[in-house]
C-alpha cells in the first residue's frame, strides 16, 4: 500500500471519529435518573407525550407554590438528563411559577435516539402539552446550552411558539454548530489539526445565529457567564448582536451551566419574567446588578 493510501485511509478513519466525538458533543444522553423532584422537596407529576413521529417522550411537571403566576418550559443542555438539570429550575415553583421539563428522545426515559432535526419535534410536543396546561397565565421558555440554542431556533421558526410565549431566556447558548464543534477541536492538542474538517461534518443548518432576529417581538434575555469554557462567553456576545429588541444580555462570573446558582442570576430572571407577563403582577423583584456588567 502506497504512503499517500494509507495516509488517505488513516485521515478517513481520524475523521469518522472525530465525527463521533462530536455528536457526542451534541448530545450525550444518560438513560439513569439520579433523583427526582421529590428528592428536592417538590411536588411533580410525571407526563408521558407523543412526538408528532410518534416517539414518545417523558418529562416532569412542577405546580406552582401559591397563586400562578406564569408556566417556564424548561430545555436542559446536552448531556445526563432532567434527574440532573432540575436543579437549575427547582426554585421557580417557590415564586409561583410552575415548570414543565422534557428530556429529548434518547434522554432518561424518552424513546429512541437523539437527532437533528427529530429533537425539535420533542421540543414542539412538549410546548403544545403546556399550552394546554397554561391556565391562561404567560408561558416563557427557558434554556440552557444545547437547551438554550434549540430554544432559539425552535421559538424562531415556530408561529405557534412566537404567537404565545410571553418572553424567552437563553442560557449559555452556542451561535452555530460549526462554531462549537470547531472549539471543542481545537481544545485539544490531539484534535487541534481537525477542527475545521471536524466542524464541517456537523455543520448542521439549525444555528441560532441564523434566525435569532426572527424572534422578535418576543422579549430575549440572554445569560452568559465569562468563566464558560464550554461555551464561550463570544458565543453570547455574537447572538446579542444579531438578535433584534427587546433583548438583554447578562454577563455572570458563572461557569457552564452554574449561571442559576447565583442569587443574582435568579433575581435578573424573575425580574424579567414578571416584566414581561401578560398580566398583572405584583411589585417587581429588585433587580440586582449582573457580576460583570450589563450589555
Amino acid at each position: 500500500m502506497s504512503i499517500k493510501k494509507a495516509s488517505k485511509i488513516i485521515s478517513i478513519f481520524i475523521l469518522s471519529c472525530l465525527s463521533w466525538a462530536c455528536s457526542g458533543l451534541l448530545f450525550y444522553p444518560d438513560k439513569s435518573l439520579v433523583r427526582t423532584p421529590e428528592a428536592l422537596g417538590l411536588a411533580y407529576q410525571d407526563i408521558m407525550l407523543e412526538a408528532r413521529d410518534g416517539a414518545k417522550i417523558h418529562g416532569w411537571f412542577l405546580p406552582a407554590q401559591g397563586e400562578l403566576k406564569g408556566s417556564v418550559y424548561f430545555l436542559h443542555g446536552n448531556a445526563q438528563n432532567i434527574s440532573t438539570h432540575v436543579q437549575n429550575v427547582a426554585w421557580l415553583p417557590q415564586y409561583g411559577y410552575q415548570v414543565f421539563l422534557i428530556d429529548y428522545r434518547g434522554f432518561g426515559r424518552s424513546d429512541g435516539s437523539p437527532h437533528l432535526p427529530e429533537v425539535f419535534l420533542d421540543v414542539e410536543a412538549g410546548f403544545s402539552w403546556l399550552l394546554d396546561h397554561a391556565d391562561h397565565k404567560p408561558i416563557f421558555l427557558l434554556g440552557q446550552s444545547m437547551g438554550a440554542s434549540l430554544g432559539i431556533y425552535f421559538t424562531a421558526t415556530n408561529p405557534k411558539a412566537k404567537r404565545h410565549l410571553a418572553g424567552i431566556a437563553s442560557d449559555s447558548a452556542f451561535s452555530s454548530y460549526f462554531e462549537i464543534v470547531r472549539h471543542v477541536a481545537a481544545s485539544n492538542w490531539l484534535t487541534w489539526p481537525l477542527q475545521y474538517p471536524a466542524a464541517a461534518l456537523m455543520n448542521y443548518p439549525y444555528n441560532p445565529i441564523d434566525v435569532i432576529a426572527d424572534i422578535a417581538p418576543v422579549p430575549l434575555l440572554m445569560t452568559h457567564g465569562s468563566k464558560d469554557s464550554v461555551v464561550p462567553f463570544s458565543h453570547g456576545q455574537k447572538l446579542y448582536q444579531a438578535a433584534r429588541q427587546p433583548k438583554i444580555l447578562l454577563q455572570s462570573e458563572a461557569g457552564h451551566n452554574e449561571t442559576f446558582l447565583l442569587q443574582n442570576s435568579r433575581l435578573n430572571l424573575l425580574n424579567f419574567l414578571q416584566k414581561h407577563s401578560l398580566t398583572q403582577q405584583t411589585r417587581p423583584y429588585p433587580i440586582m446588578k449582573p457580576e460583570s456588567g450589563l450589555l
